[in-house]
């Protein structure tokens, strides 16, 4: 199973990246060409590096040329590492004790800037401009029966601010669509975040998943049972959804 994931993670990144490398937006500038992972993966792609985490240490590989990677740094992080995400210049990474922030500024010698702690869960996390949205949930491997949404405000990346904390049912993977968040919980919930200290729930898809990716209007969900795709769209008070396509595992 855990091959099925990482190769669906995988494809989903390198799609990406060559539909970006090909394509432009609507005013005729280049796509973004980083990767776009789920909240859970281990690895992203920035520019012409990957970063990757294990358990202690984030690796860092050039890729110049795509057939060769060359292994360029490793930077020791802490223990426990787990998921890594990434916004921009920046790098945010989870642990079953905190998150960790660090700097792209020079991408082959990320730096860190802030770190938070919490406690013992797993723990993914997506970003935006202002603010880092966190999931914690009990597991057997990560200790505490807690679970939780938890919002940090990350204007200033050096001193992460906790600002809003929300008890759910059992969240791990999220993604961010405009000012919704998008949460895997008992089931996939839709949290309205424009004012990140008062998340509101406005609608849900009754399916299981542990993790989403998104990208543009593409919901990518897996789950425990297959891949299934959606077409988002905003409407009044939330996002409606359209079922486009599944892959059962």
């Amino acid at each position: 199973m855990k091959r099925i994931i990482a190769l669906l993670f995988l494809c989903a990144m390198i799609w990406n990246c060559s539909s970006d490398s090909s394509d432009s937006g609507q005013d005729g500038a280049p796509i973004n060409q980083d990767g776009q992972g789920g909240s859970l993966a281990t690895f992203t792609l920035k520019g012409d590096y990957l970063y990757v985490v294990d358990q202690f240490d984030l690796n860092v590989f050039q890729l110049n040329d795509v057939l060769e990677p060359v292994f360029v740094n490793k930077v020791a992080v802490g223990f426990d590492i787990e998921t890594l995400f990434g916004y921009k210049d920046y790098l945010y990474i989870g642990s079953t004790t905190g998150m960790f922030i660090y700097s792209l500024n020079n991408p082959e010698f990320p730096t860190k800037l802030s770190r938070v702690q919490h406690f013992t869960a797993c723990d993914p996390v997506v970003a935006n401009d202002t603010h880092a949205f966190v999931t914690l949930h009990s597991d057997t491997f990560c200790g505490n029966d807690i679970n939780l949404l938890e919002i940090y405000d990350v204007r200033d990346v050096t001193n992460p601010i906790l600002i809003s904390s929300r008890n759910l049912i059992f969240p791990r993977g999220l993604g961010l669509f405009g000012n919704y968040l998008i949460v895997c919980d008992d089931e996939i919930k839709v949290f309205d975040v424009s004012d990140p200290k008062q998340s509101k729930l406005v609608n849900s898809i009754d399916r299981q998943a542990f993790d989403v990716i998104i990208s543009d209007n593409l919901l990518i969900a897996i789950g425990e049972t297959g891949l299934f795709q959606y077409k988002l769209d905003p409407s009044e008070g939330g996002i409606s959804f359209t079922e486009l396509s599944s892959i059962q595992i």
